[in-house]
């Protein structure tokens, strides 16, 4: 079972994930892998890993918040006006339900997130 029991503990920077492709038509460039992997839910709130390797791919936001673990990335919004986001180790993002968003990942990409 991928849910984190109560009073356990994991490394999330070590946690193995199964990799597999993005859909086809949401990569842009390269050939990224995806990863995802439910920690808890909580009253709702699902908390996981997701883990991205190089490459540029297309997606559809789902209201979150993640802080980035390891790897590099540069997030473009699509039709919004915000300007591009580079993360790294220590970033904090908030994204919000239906945002149109490009990332281009230049080190394969861990994350835990909250939605």
């Amino acid at each position: 079972m991928n849910v984190l029991a109560a009073g356990a503990g994991v490394d999330a920077a070590a946690l193995p994930l199964d990799h597999g492709p993005l859909p086809a038509d949401d990569v842009l460039a390269g050939s990224p892998t995806a990863a995802v992997r439910e920690l808890a839910a909580l009253g709702g709130t699902e908390i996981g890993i997701w883990e991205m390797t190089p490459g540029t791919a297309t997606d559809i936001e789902a209201d979150e918040v993640f802080v980035v673990l390891s790897g590099r990335a540069t997030i473009a919004f699509a039709s919004s006006g915000l300007p591009d986001l580079e993360v790294g180790p220590g970033s904090v993002v908030r994204l919000a339900e239906g945002m149109r968003t490009t990332w281009t990942v230049t080190e394969t990409l861990r994350k835990i997130y909250i939605t």
